[in-house]
């Protein structure tokens, strides 16, 4: 015993203080994190706040426009992303580097960046201010994010197996449908809750596009907080905790059934 204790290395005094530094810190913000959704969450526990944040707000208009727009968002991200993911994967031709860095950039630049020259050529469209131009805007980031998480499923699938189904006979469209969509079926849900999720959450895009009639809820629940007027504090809070939990529930269901870490992995799964 005393043999095998002496052949575990021990942690320098470095290792231990950072250990314990990066403890403490990682504390620290869980606490505060707690302590502002307490916060709010307290200031808002009165039925007659959320009611009056229901009435002023006109919250049942608010959330149905919200899920109006991921809806659909997350539909056609779907429907156009799916598709170039397969080019992607399964082609090879000149500048596809350059076609990957393109899908990528809405991801890795800030939205800001671009959202005011994206809003400025839909004003220009007479597509800002409108349902429909909230879209665009959201596709910009969501299209390039399902080729992302979509490009891993479809390189891990044996191409034999759709040769197979032409040989007897299947169209492009019978492949895609009776073998490459069940195959993809995990890549596509995951896709689907990951871009509902961000887009519930997208505030940039929404806000430098979206009109009257058109306002998500976290862009309603900028314009509470900080539009002329006088508003209780408790009834801004009660709409913050509305948009929390509307959101919670979605990453909740998105986890449920998704595991972004183990995305490639189920693909193996289920290619094997």
């Amino acid at each position: 015993m005393s043999a095998a204790a002496s052949s575990v290395p021990r942690r320098s005094l470095g290792d231990r203080l950072w250990s314990t530094a990066m403890v403490v810190l990682i504390a620290f913000f869980v606490v505060n994190v707690f302590g502002v959704i307490t916060s709010v969450t307290v200031s808002s526990f009165a039925t007659r706040w959320y009611s009056a944040a229901w009435a002023e707000f006109q919250l049942d208009e608010v959330l149905l426009v919200t899920m109006e727009i991921v809806l659909i968002v997350v539909a056609l991200s779907i429907v156009i992303g799916v598709p170039a993911a397969y080019a992607l994967a399964r082609r090879d031709f000149p500048g596809k580097k350059a076609v990957l860095l393109l899908f990528l950039l809405p991801l890795l630049v800030p939205s800001i960046t671009y959202g005011i020259p994206l809003a400025t050529v839909l004003y220009q469209a007479r597509l800002a201010g409108t349902m429909n131009g909230v879209i665009v805007a959201n596709l910009v980031p969501t299209v390039p994010f399902v080729v992302l998480v979509m490009t891993p499923y479809i390189e891990q699938i044996d191409p034999r197996l759709e040769a197979a189904a032409r040989v007897f006979g299947a169209g492009t469209f019978r492949v895609f449908r009776h073998v490459l969509v069940p195959l993809l079926a995990p890549g596509i849900l995951a896709a689907a809750l990951l871009v509902l999720v961000r887009t519930i959450a997208m505030f940039e895009l929404t806000f430098l596009t979206a009109g009257p009639d058109s306002q998500t809820l976290v862009v309603v629940l900028y314009y509470s907080v900080f539009a002329a007027g006088v508003r209780a504090t408790q009834s801004v809070d009660a709409m913050a905790v509305t948009y929390m939990v509307t959101t919670l529930i979605w990453v909740l269901i998105a986890l449920r059934f998704v595991n972004p870490t183990q995305l490639v992995t189920r693909v193996k799964v289920g290619g094997t």
